[in-house]
């Protein structure tokens, strides 16, 4: 299988066409445009989780239309080519993640001077999908999908049951610098084997449904929203824990019910970014919009009204802090 690990073309959040003809500040060119931005402001730049990707698009498209005086650009890095390569660097304001921030990361930031603040904004039921064509099957459990992800594990789909047919798997996932792939590999392949590199591998999830969709028998894993956006073009696979088959939905995360695979999502603030306004707007902005329908409409799980009112305090206390 040939392995692509290039990250995937920036995408711009605000939609309007005089954006398109300004520019929105992407991965590969973030570095040419911090001088600008710190001089122009009014920008707010995020890189990071492909997985919160959604969440942050959809809520930096309804911000912009109430501060049409502010910019907002997103790229797709993966949620550790985001921390190292732009926001621990000082190079964009919110690092999306799909997992906690790891302590190397926490090193490389405070070598900079820059401490992320974290913030969960939703709840992910990560995905495992095949071809709909793929009537054999409809569940695996932890242990089967283990076999079929790790290193020297099962090759083919009748390793893993004698029923199902002598064809080798087509593997598509998360790149490594993915926060998807840090989580997949903790809850399912484990610290006793490693994450196969022997597959697909990608920043772009759309890349992944086009590759399931294609092939009768490949199977890939991604973030909840994007097999809710593409239903009738992949089928995802229920997971047994030990309970039984669980499907993958807003409402089985929602109840703890869809494990190992349901997970935090978040965002992280940088503390040298929080001093500006349009900072400020824009994470107050995200953390209301984070207990609505919006979440839920993009293919996640909102968080607690409670949860809200705790973000929104911490966030005023830092902005405090960074302001006084």
């Amino acid at each position: 299988m040939s392995k692509d690990s290039t990250g995937p073309p920036p995408s711009g959040l605000n939609r309007r066409d005089f954006l398109a003809a300004t520019g929105i500040a992407a991965a590969a060119g973030l570095s040419g445009c911090v001088g600008t931005v710190a001089q122009e402001g009014r920008e707010v730049n995020i890189a990071g989780s492909s997985t919160v990707f959604p969440v942050t698009e959809a809520v930096a498209s309804a911000f912009t239309q109430r501060r049409d005086d502010v910019t907002v650009s997103v790229s797709q890095t993966g949620t550790g080519g985001g921390f190292s390569n732009f926001f621990c660097p000082g190079m964009t304001d919110i690092n999306n993640a799909s997992r906690e921030v790891a302590d190397v990361e926490l090193e490389n930031c405070g070598e900079n001077g820059i401490t992320p603040i974290e913030f969960t904004v939703a709840t992910d039921a990560l995905t495992v999908v095949v071809n709909p064509e793929a009537d054999w099957i409809d569940s695996l459990t932890v242990e089967q999908l283990r076999e079929i992800w790790r290193v020297d594990g099962a090759e083919r789909w009748s390793d893993i049951d004698d029923d199902w047919p002598d064809e080798e798997f087509e593997l598509y996932g998360a790149a490594t610098t993915s926060g998807t792939f840090d989580y997949f590999n903790e809850a399912i392949i484990g610290e006793e084997a490693n994450h196969t590199n022997d597959y697909h591998a990608t920043e772009r999830d759309r890349t992944i449904v086009q590759g399931v969709q294609g092939s009768q028998y490949a199977i890939g894993y991604f973030g909840f929203a994007y097999y809710s956006e593409n239903p009738d073009q992949i089928k995802a696979v229920a997971i047994d824990d030990g309970g039984g088959p669980v499907e993958p939905s807003i409402e089985t995360a929602m109840e703890g019910e869809y494990t190992p695979l349901s997970r935090p999502l978040f965002v992280y603030v940088s503390d040298q970014a929080l001093p500006e306004p349009e900072v400020q707007d824009f994470v107050r902005f995200y953390m209301e919009q984070a207990a609505t329908d919006l979440v839920s409409e993009v293919g996640y799980v909102p968080i607690t009204e409670d949860k809200r009112d705790e973000n929104i305090e911490r966030l005023e206390a830092e902005i405090d802090e960074v302001t006084s």
